[in-house]
């Protein structure tokens, strides 16, 4: 009797440890920003917009699965028409001129579109330091989500991407949030290329301060460019 009480023992724990494992290779999985297509997986350009909606070429195709919300299993092997986080039957846009690129529809987007680069053919290429500051000719501010920028020019744009090349890196920074939330402002930096660059600038009350690598400290300075013109 001993014996076979000890074998259903046995028996019960084995499938306790074929449910952990189970459910282990089961969790949630934390995906970045992708969309596969033609075999190839792009990525999300996060510090990068649409410059122009007139670079939009033909439609190549449809999301056909979303995978972010259906799929938690890590061994999961992508398949063309998979993304993480839109929807079947989300179009895809060629990029004219970029066959690195493409772009899907983002009504929530700057310019309405959300533009993904090949990572079969290209490394991620729009951190600040990639930006070519001399071919810098626009900039525009948003501040909190909102539709209106502000848009500067001429001298004006010198000088703010002057104060942006010029601040300082520091360590172990803790924003003030004794007042609420920082006010969050987007800088987008328009070239002549179909990627404009974009960058999030906050302001907590003391400090203006943002991530070009690093987390950096602006000059007040910056103050009088980031308020909307009446």
């Amino acid at each position: 009797m001993r014996k076979y009480a000890l074998l259903a023992l046995l028996v019960v724990l084995l499938a306790g440890c074929r449910s952990g494992v189970s459910e282990s290779s089961h969790s949630a999985i934390d995906w970045i920003d992708f969309v596969k297509w033609d075999g190839v997986e792009y990525q999300g350009i996060h510090t990068g917009i649409l410059a122009d909606q007139s670079a939009i070429g033909q439609k190549i195709g449809n999301v056909t699965f979303k995978v972010a919300d259906h799929i938690t299993n890590p061994a999961y092997k992508t398949k063309n028409g998979d993304a993480a986080f839109h929807e079947k039957g989300t179009g895809l846009y060629a990029v004219k001129g970029h066959p690195d690129l493409l772009a899907i529809k983002d009504e929530q987007a700057i310019n309405g579109y959300n533009l993904y680069f090949s990572t079969k053919t290209t490394e991620y290429q729009w951190h600040f330091k990639n930006v070519p500051i001399e071919k810098v000719t626009r900039v525009v501010i948003y501040q909190d989500g909102r539709e209106m920028g502000r848009e500067l020019a001429g001298e004006e744009v010198k000088t703010f991407l002057k104060l942006l090349t010029t601040s300082e890196e520091v360590d172990n920074f803790i924003s003030d949030t004794t007042k609420g939330a920082p006010l969050y402002y987007e800088v987008v930096l328009y070239t002549n290329e179909p990627v404009a660059y974009k960058y999030g600038l906050q302001f907590d009350g003391t400090t203006y301060y943002w991530h070009p690598w690093d987390t950096a400290i602006l000059s007040n300075k910056i103050e009088p460019y980031l308020v909307k013109n009446k």
